[in-house]
């Protein structure tokens, strides 16, 4: 992210949301919306509300406190119990909001802030920095490197001792240099501040820093981090594929599964086929952050060498199980010896946000075990955060800003989804809560409509993938890509279709092909994909149930004149959902049609070149009809109910599909009465 513009008509506020913004947006800096700013002015200062993320941070996001205040709670007595103590440290924070009727939360780190000499204060979660803080000789390495510069901060916790540590820093750094403030505050497994009366000072000193501990690192990137590298396990996709979508079923519940992210980057590589990658991964946590996202351990996980699904779910089942009698809780963090990493969440933020602070953990350690070895928190500090009632509050505020609706949770892959039915489908799928993947053959157009989706309902709601329906190869990819993201998906609406209208005199051969290719052969091909997964995932969870849903046509219960190849393709349709129903059953997969009506809005019909009126005009179909709006009368005038059928008629039998236990193998009309089945 460029450094942004700061001009004389900015506020503090305002300023202090572009510096914000920037280090929040800058992976190396800050992750998983970690890290904290503020801004002093007089006896007033704004600090980040808890639970916000910096990178899309406003000016509502900061807490405004009476300074006078934090001052007051740094001569308090407090108990020495330390979740009592942090209770009250807590309490007296709260209390020196101006607007307590706003009902925001400041930082824990609120004191800190206001303690640091200067204007504008940005505390981040600095990566190389921390390769420092979290090595056995860090500290040693950091005064080498920046002499009387900063001020370091042993480990201690967080809240009220690390503010009087602080305190007391501060003051035995000024009598010892004479300077009224570091250039920089580094602390011991937690990261880096730094403070200046303009945004450019921070930043002067914030390079600074990075500037003199960079080349340190530089000269030791080419040492083994994690033992004797070993090969990664061939082939890799089939078992991420079988992995992914049994961590959603054995961690989620039959009602919803997880989100499950993969990662298999050089970090993550390195550490999994280390030889000593299972010894430090299982040393433990190595900051607050690294327990509230990821928790305190990672399971390591070595498949055998069988790679039938049965056999690695049970196999994972069992690590699991294992896991969890030991930790009393299942985990969050996946190593896959030689695979690579997988992380569990309930919603795709909580997934990705494990994943990106556990990389960042695996870059710190390898860091500092080339500096000279990792310093992991004590067992009392884990404890003390795993219970932490501070850390608990930022995970609630996750869990509130979760999506709601009828398909909440649920993934659907949608293919023909960068126009018409395809995308209304995952427009209204994303506007009920769930998450969508838009398949197309037009990769762009779907990239941009999935962008659209994500703009309006939060990142990961929606992505958009390229896939051809008539080639398996292209549909495994497309597939693959969903897994690596998502772990899997519950729903998958086999929607792409192709019409071209013609005599049965005169159409080609040719245009025959491409028509039944699309409509008929890529429904196959997209099921047998696609089954494969959803069969994973009822292994791993035996209650859960998923869904292929064919969007067929009333074109699929009766013939249509001159339309042949298409009705054809249809009536194939609804073969393969029948038979298909029959056999997947048992991997608990519903296979259901729905037969709309004729989507007169959406380009397959109002198309103005290659659309159906077009096409039917020109083919003679409606006997007397001159101009387009005298076909789409006659056929409007075709239906009981005297309209084309909508997206929202088509979701609702989507929902219901869904939602019902008690039916497989059917073809739903939803055609306005056009067709009435006997």
């Amino acid at each position: 992210m460029e450094w942004p513009t700061f001009t004389k008509s900015d506020s503090e506020l305002e300023q202090l949301v572009k510096l914000s913004r920037f280090y929040g947006n800058d992976s190396e800096m800050v992750i998983a919306g970690g890290g904290n700013t503020s801004v002093k002015n007089g006896d007033r200062i704004w600090v980040k509300g808890s639970g916000t993320s910096l990178g899309q941070i406003t000016p509502e996001g900061f807490v405004e406190l009476d300074r006078g205040k934090l001052d007051f709670l740094l001569e308090q007595k407090f108990s020495s119990d330390r979740m009592e103590r942090e209770a009250q440290f807590k309490q007296h924070v709260m209390d020196a909001r101006v607007a307590p009727e706003k009902g925001q939360r400041p930082s824990v780190e609120a004191v800190l802030h206001h303690l640091m000499p200067r204007k504008f204060v940005v505390h981040t979660h600095a990566t190389v920095v921390n390769a420092f803080t979290c090595c056995v000789v860090g500290e040693r390495i950091l005064r080498e490197a920046l002499g009387d510069d900063f001020v370091y901060i042993p480990g201690v916790d967080p809240g009220l001792v690390l503010a009087q540590t602080l305190r007391d820093s501060l003051d035995q750094y000024r009598q010892k240099t004479g300077k009224d403030c570091p250039r920089a505050v580094v602390m011991e497994n937690h990261g880096l501040v730094t403070c200046g009366d303009t945004p450019e000072q921070v930043k002067e000193d914030t390079d600074w820093i990075l500037g003199k501990l960079k080349p340190i690192l530089a000269k030791l990137a080419e040492q083994p981090a994690f033992g004797a590298p070993g090969e990664a396990r061939q082939p890799r996709q089939k078992l991420i594929n079988i992995i992914g979508p049994a961590l959603r079923g054995l961690l989620g519940s039959a009602d919803q599964l997880k989100i499950v992210s993969f990662d298999d980057s050089e970090p993550a590589m390195q550490l999994v086929c280390g030889s000593e990658g299972r010894k430090v991964a299982e040393g433990g946590p190595l900051s607050p952050d690294q327990i509230v996202y990821c928790r305190s351990f990672p399971l390591w996980f070595s498949p055998g060498t069988d790679e039938d699904p049965a056999a690695v779910v049970e196999q994972l089942r069992k690590a699991i199980d294992q896991y969890t009698q030991a930790h009393q809780i299942p985990p969050t963090i996946v190593l896959v010896e030689g695979l690579g990493l997988f992380a569990i969440g309930d919603d795709y933020n909580g997934a990705t946000s494990a994943r990106m602070v556990y990389v960042d953990a695996i870059k710190i350690m390898q860091g500092a075990r080339r500096l000279g070895g990792v310093r992991y928190l004590t067992p009392d500090f884990r404890q003390f955060i795993e219970n932490w009632e501070v850390e608990s509050y930022r995970k609630s505020v996750s869990l509130a800003n979760r999506s709601a609706g009828r398909v909440a949770g649920k993934i659907a892959i949608v293919t023909g989804a960068a126009q018409g039915f395809g995308l209304e489908i995952s427009r209204a799928f994303a506007g009920e809560g769930g998450t969508v993947v838009l398949a197309d053959l037009n990769a762009q157009g779907a990239a941009k409509s999935a962008a659209e989706l994500c703009a309006k309902h939060g990142t990961g709601r929606a992505i958009g993938l390229p896939v051809n329906v008539t080639c398996s190869q292209s549909i495994q990819e497309m597939i693959d890509a969903v897994v690596r993201t998502y772990g899997g998906f519950d729903v998958f609406i086999s929607n792409a279709g192709v019409l071209k209208a013609e005599s049965v005199k005169t159409q080609s051969e040719k245009d025959f092909d491409f028509v039944t290719a699309v409509n008929y052969k890529g429904f196959f091909l997209c099921t047998q994909k696609a089954c494969h997964i959803l069969a994973t995932q009822h292994l791993a969870c035996p209650e859960y149930w998923s869904d292929i849903i064919q969007i067929n046509s009333k074109s699929g219960l009766r013939g249509s004149n001159k339309n042949f190849a298409y009705a054809g393709g249809k009536f194939g349709g609804i073969g393969l959902v029948e038979s298909f129903a029959l056999e997947l059953v048992t991997d608990g997969i519903k296979v259901n049609a729905i037969c709309p009506g004729n989507f007169y809005d959406g380009p397959l019909w109002s198309d103005p070149e290659k659309g159906l009126f077009v096409q039917y005009l020109r083919a003679g179909k409606v006997p007397g009809a001159k101009t387009i709006e005298d076909v789409r009368r006659y056929y409007e005038s075709l239906t009981p109910i005297r309209r084309g059928c909508t997206a929202g008629d088509v979701m609702k039998a989507v929902y219901y599909l869904i939602d019902q236990k008690f039916e497989t193998g059917q073809a739903l009309p939803v055609t306005g009465g056009q067709v009435m089945l006997k």
